[in-house]
């Protein structure tokens, strides 16, 4: 049957009414126009998208051995079933139904010349179609006992029966060699993998492990197979049982397998634990493309991947919201058939076929340096604006790595897809709650970071640099009872401690750790270095650190800071033992926001004995700089290029 559309489908011509009295009825809003179909970023196998049927359900578009001609099965908009049809590539008068047009088919595909093609049909069993499946069990997939495979001519007659058995025989693929038939069947039982003479003779089984296996294709040579496998153990396998004795198969859990071409040495390629289908092999190497919802927790989207037959080098191929499936190589590779809903309009359910061009091998500028430094140059652009906790260059980095890991193959493995949100503090402020009160008397204070909103008071007692280390041979806190006190600490370190141990030993953290390790309920930390035996002039007081928010509460008790001038003839009163009492009090307010982790699962590539290997790197980085910079006093995004 021809036709003059692009798609298939009929158009029905009504006659004219010309005596009508009444106004003709206004006419039907426009539908939603369809999306242009185009190659999306990431694509970079794809040049040259070609569109081949618009509209309806189409699906498994298979090419000719000469690669000219697809065929394919389609349910046209309005009908129930699915039919085969034909279609010359560049020739749009060429479309032509092959199927009788009664029954569901499915799964066609040309014998080697070209001139025949078969098909799964259940027209044998009634001309109308099968009822559709009870979903009331989940998603599920029919197995008409009513399918056979059937053999007619490329221009289309009277199909001739392959298969002649009680219960399904369907998923049916050719070898290009001699023409023998890989196919699925339930005549023993389980569905199966079988291969047969092109004429139907000599029936062959393959597989034997319960489960569904299914949807297998030839290589080039025909000396391996791959087909797609669920292998449910346990309850799932009770499950498997229970739906195939209704002619019903839970389509969710596939994984990829390979094997000789007679079965032989069958090996599992993908460990993706998701719905895996549609392989087929690349005609000029041991590779394999596919179909799966791998990395959509859904299971909604479907994507074109790649991977060696060992299981290696998994890559993605499509990303196009939606379907992408049923891909297959032109014979000669230059090539792709695939089908997609990539140009379906907003709330219509259309598939269509695509043929694209393929583009092999890495691209120029994708070697492996250049994308690193494509990566690196992105994150550490000035634009991120340093990429600081809580900014909106943080935000932006966290969206591109949700990105990068789809793209080269990561599932994700948050709890909102790749993101796993958690609540973060971006800032600190003091709140009016905040004091220090010294035998009664109001003392100007600043807290330290490190510190926890709270209140602490008693005795005072003075604790040197409040420094303990063994290595340094310094113990601030030998004859010091430090419990349940607040302790009153010079910052910084003696002259005697120099180099790295000056910075590790004089750091307000540390400090604050050595105090909550003596017992102690505050502390207090003044700059005030010990006066020198020569009388010399001391340092001037440097300016108070910054209340930040990293490390917030770490000390594990209230902590600030108090000027000099309040605090030398505090320390010089407890040095002459006097009492001293005082309430330290530092009420903390917090500003939050949200930040999210970014992750992502790489499945196994061969069986797992369930060890996992955890790699981790932060993404964020020092903002516009700040006290944790080596350039502190300037205030500019850090770039973090040497930190990404």
């Amino acid at each position: 049957m021809l036709c003059r559309t692009h798609l298939i489908g009929l158009i029905a011509l009504s006659s004219l009414l010309a005596c009508s009295r009444r106004p003709p009825p206004p006419p039907p809003p426009p539908a939603p126009a369809a999306p242009k179909a185009e190659i999306k970023q990431g694509e970079q196998h794809f040049a040259n998208l070609a569109q081949i049927t618009y509209g309806g359900e189409n699906a498994e578009a298979y090419w000719s051995f000469d690669g000219t001609k697809l065929v394919f099965q389609s349910r046209p908009a309005g009908q129930s079933c699915d039919q085969i049809f034909s279609l010359t590539l560049g020739d749009e008068g060429s479309l032509r139904r092959i199927s009788t047009g009664l029954g569901a088919t499915t799964c066609s595909y040309f014998l080697p010349g070209d001139q025949e093609i078969i098909y799964a049909s259940t027209h044998l069993g009634g001309a109308g179609c099968p009822p559709r499946p009870d979903h009331s069990q989940g998603y599920v997939w029919p197995l008409y006992a009513s399918y056979d495979i059937f053999k007619t001519s490329a221009a289309g007659g009277p199909p001739v029966p392959l298969t002649n058995t009680p219960g399904y025989d369907a998923e049916a693929t050719v070898c290009p060699v001699d023409g023998s038939i890989l196919f699925t069947s339930v005549r023993d039982g389980d569905l199966e993998l079988y291969r047969m003479d092109k004429d139907g003779q000599n029936v062959v089984r393959l597989t034997s492990t319960p489960g569904y296996d299914g949807g297998g294709f030839f290589n080039r040579d025909c000396t391996k197979i791959v087909w797609r496998a669920s292998r449910p153990t346990g309850d799932a396998l009770a499950d498997y049982q229970r739906l195939l004795a209704q002619g019903l198969v839970r389509p969710t859990k596939l994984e990829l397998y390979v094997a000789n071409a007679d079965g032989s040495d069958a090996q599992q390629v993908t460990y993706l634990d998701a719905a895996s289908f549609a392989p087929y092999w690349f005609p000029n190497r041991n590779r394999i493309i596919f179909s799966s919802n791998y990395g959509d927790p859904q299971g909604r989207e479907f994507e074109l991947w790649a991977i060696d037959a060992d299981g290696t080098d998994l890559e993605r191929i499509t990303f196009s919201p939606g379907f992408d499936g049923f891909p297959m190589f032109s014979p000669d590779g230059s090539r792709l058939a695939f089908s997609s809903n990539r140009a379906t309009a907003e709330g219509a359910h259309d598939t269509n076929v695509f043929v694209v061009g393929w583009l092999d091998g890495i691209l120029e500028g994708q070697a492996p340096a250049d994308r690193v430094m494509r990566d690196v140059s992105w994150l550490a652009d000035p634009q991120r604006g340093g990429r600081g906790t809580g900014t909106a260059g943080l935000a932006e980095a966290r969206d591109w790595l949700g990105t990068r890991f789809a793209e080269i193959g990561l599932a994700p493995a948050g709890s909102q897809g790749f993101l796993q949100p958690f609540e973060v503090t971006t800032k600190v402020t003091s709140g009016p709650a905040t004091s220090l009160t010294l035998g009664g008397e109001k003392v100007p204070l600043t807290p330290l970071s490190g510190s926890v909103s709270g209140e602490a008071s008693g005795r005072l007692v003075f604790a040197g640099y409040g420094i303990v280390d063994e290595k340094s041979g310094i113990d601030d806190y030998r004859g010091v009872d430090a419990k349940n006190k607040i302790v009153v600490v010079r910052r910084f370190v003696p002259k005697t401690v120099t180099g790295e141990d000056a910075r590790r030993l004089g750091d307000l953290y540390y400090k604050g750790f050595v105090a909550r390790r003596q017992g102690a309920a505050g502390l207090i930390v003044v700059d005030a270095p010990e006066p020198s035996a020569k009388g010399d002039a001391l340092p001037d007081e440097a300016p108070f650190p910054p209340l930040l928010a990293d490390g917030l509460g770490d000390s594990g008790l209230p902590a600030a800071i108090i000027s000099r001038a309040a605090g030398t003839p505090l320390i010089e009163r407890l040095l002459r033992r006097s009492r001293v009492q005082g309430t330290l009090k530092i009420d903390l307010v917090p500003e939050k926001a949200t930040a999210s982790n970014v992750v992502g699962r790489l499945a196994a590539t061969g069986p797992s004995d369930g060890g996992v290997i955890v790699v981790g790197a932060h993404y964020d980085h020092l903002g516009l700089g700040g006290p944790s910079s080596l350039a502190p006093g300037i205030q500019a995004p850090h770039l973090g290029a040497d930190d990404t």
